[in-house]
Parts: structure tokens; C-alpha cells; sequence
């Protein structure tokens, strides 16, 4: 295996959802592959030591930064998302916040 940015962008990925999560990510591979079809239920997933988002306009981004690093897991790296394209999707999304 050759290794490229794409190796950053899986690595960003595993990040995102241990800080979301609290967990190593392979704890959750079961169910996030089950999820696929469906919509993450972010409740289920989200570290319940965190303060649950109050407001939805703060749960978007959290499910933006979910859906994210799900899509810098998959297992083909060219189907993976650029950093450039995450930085922009999270600096766009959080422009409406601050």
C-alpha cells in the first residue's frame, strides 16, 4: 500500500469520531456499516460524557463532522475526500455559526 494524503484524510477521520464518540472507531465499525442506509442516529453514537447540542443549529455541524469522517473511512482511498474539500465544507457550514 502506497502512502498518500489519503492516509491523512482516513487519519482525520478516525480523529473526528474518537473525539465525537469517546471510542476507537473499530468499536463502531458493526454499526456504523448497519447505518449506512440510514440516517446516524447521533445520540447513539456521540460520547454521553459530553453535553448533548441543545440547539439544532449546533447539531449540524456535529452531524457534518460525523458524516465526514465517515466518508475518510472508506476502505478505498480514492473515494475518500480531499482535506481541501473538508476544510472548505466545515469552514462553510461554520461561517453561519460564529
Amino acid at each position: 500500500m502506497a502512502v498518500t494524503e489519503k492516509c491523512d484524510v482516513f487519519s482525520f477521520g478516525v480523529l473526528a469520531l474518537e473525539v465525537l464518540t469517546g471510542k476507537h472507531p473499530s468499536d463502531l465499525v458493526s454499526y456504523i456499516q448497519s447505518c449506512r442506509e440510514q440516517k446516524l442516529n447521533m445520540k447513539e453514537i456521540l460520547d454521553p460524557r459530553l453535553l448533548p447540542p441543545s440547539k439544532k443549529h449546533i447539531l449540524k455541524p456535529v452531524e457534518l463532522i460525523a458524516n465526514l469522517a465517515l466518508s475518510c473511512l472508506k476502505t478505498n482511498p480514492q473515494s475518500r475526500p480531499s482535506m481541501r474539500s473538508i476544510a472548505q465544507l466545515l469552514e462553510m457550514e461554520t461561517a453561519d455559526i460564529i
